[in-house]
Order: C-alpha cells, then sequence, then structure tokens
C-alpha cells in the first residue's frame, strides 16, 4: 500500500529522460514507482493531477535570503514553499551561514561576494553600492572564507557599474575573477549603467561565468532589440 498516488500528472524527470502523462507513488517520504496506471486503490490517499506538471525540486539560481540583515533579504523557507524550490543559491548578499542557512529547512547554498559586507544598502531610500569603495575589495580574505566553507559557496559574486559600484569600471570584476581562478569557481557578474562598458564585461567572463540579469532591458542585457533583431555585437560564445 502506497501512502500517496498523483495521477495522470505530466512527470517531468531530465535525470531520468522521462517526459510523459503517468502515475506517480510515494512511500515513506520518497517516490516508490512511475507508471502509466497505479490504482487509487493501492493508495492511502490518491489526487487527479490531469494538467498539472511533477517535477523533481527546482532550484532558484539567483536569490537573496539574508533576511533580517539586508533590505532585499527574504525569509528563505516560506519563499521556497511557494515556489516549489528544494534549493536557493544566494547571490552575495552577506555570509549568514549560522544565522539563515544552518536553520533553513531548504538547502541553500551560495556565491561569495567579492566585497567584504555583502549587498548592505539597497532600497528606495539609500542606494550605496558595496563594490564603490575597494578598499572593501580584499581577494585575501575573500578566498579565505571560500576554502573555510567549500560545501556552500558555488561561486564569487560581483557588482559593477555606476550604481554598484561608483564608476570604478572593471576593477570589482578583475578581481572576483582573480579569486575565483585561485579557488576553480565561477562568476556571477552583476551589471547596470556603465562604466565599465558591456564589451569590458562580457570580454572578461569565462566559460562557466554568469553574467546575471542578462535577460532585462538595457542596461543589464548586454545587447538592445531594435526593429525585432538582436543586435548581438557583444556576445561571444566562449570556447
Amino acid at each position: 500500500m502506497y501512502d500517496l498516488v498523483l495521477n495522470q500528472a505530466r512527470v517531468i524527470d531530465p535525470d531520468a529522460g522521462l517526459d510523459k502523462v503517468c502515475d506517480i507513488a510515494f512511500k515513506d517520504g520518497a517516490v516508490a514507482i512511475i507508471q502509466d496506471k497505479i490504482l487509487a486503490s493501492e493508495a492511502l490517499e490518491s489526487h487527479d493531477l490531469t494538467g498539472c506538471l511533477v517535477v523533481p525540486g527546482l532550484i532558484d539560481l539567483h536569490t537573496h535570503v539574508y533576511w533580517g540583515g539586508a533590505a532585499i533579504g527574504i525569509e528563505p523557507d516560506a519563499y521556497a514553499k511557494s515556489s516549489t524550490l528544494t534549493t536557493l543559491i544566494d547571490a552575495g548578499t552577506a555570509g549568514f551561514l549560522k544565522h539563515v542557512i544552518e536553520p533553513a529547512k531548504t538547502r541553500i547554498l551560495a556565491f561569495l561576494n567579492i566585497s567584504y559586507p555583502g549587498i548592505f544598502a539597497f532600497s528606495k531610500d539609500i542606494m550605496v553600492g558595496e563594490c564603490g569603495d575597494l578598499r572593501l575589495l580584499n581577494p585575501a580574505a575573500c578566498l579565505n572564507v571560500a576554502r573555510l566553507y567549500p560545501d556552500d559557496i558555488l561561486g564569487i559574486k560581483v557588482r559593477v557599474g555606476m550604481t554598484a559600484s561608483d564608476g570604478q569600471g572593471p576593477a570589482p570584476l578583475d578581481l572576483a575573477l582573480e579569486v575565483a581562478d585561485e579557488l576553480g569557481l565561477p562568476v556571477m557578474c552583476h551589471l547596470d549603467n556603465p562604466p565599465p562598458s558591456r564589451l569590458e564585461v562580457v570580454s572578461r567572463l569565462r566559460k562557466g561565468d554568469i553574467l546575471t540579469h542578462c535577460f532585462r532591458p538595457f542596461p543589464n542585457a548586454p545587447a538592445r532589440m531594435r526593429d525585432g533583431a538582436v543586435r548581438s555585437g557583444l556576445l561571444r560564445q566562449k570556447q
């Protein structure tokens, strides 16, 4: 007897190469069997999910879950539950292992901000870029923290642009890349109004790095839309 059966959902499991309408049964909190038809009488509880999707737990690549410590921080478990997420990636808010990551039921991983305080002044009333003062960007300090918590840190985060780095050009990105190179990890780069230019940023990124917000309108995107066509002169595929 199964604990739960979900009938006639579209089940998508990329790892198993599965994408079809079928039934899925659960026992003791785990998937017991997936097959074309499972009788409702075989389970303690069943639900008809015709027209619905059943997928593995989803991952949000860009969140800010330093709740109580940053203006843009949200409570991770409530957000994850409402969004069918099992893993959240914090994009450089701040260090918060004991306060947020360990108490949370949701799995949380992080891109460590190259700036020592993280994103600390981000609101409608006050906006101070954490990369505007290069004294706050210490590659050795960032490197040491990343090495202390290799299971929690996926890469290095940097925000550049007139707002995020107060006109410092590509210097914060170069420092983040230096740390990432030493660790063998990717960089996630936020980009707002120049300087630096789109070209200065995109030309520095390596295979596996992330240009975040890249599908927003200018200034975040590295290309603009004109007459329905993408001007993609700055986009170069890394080999």
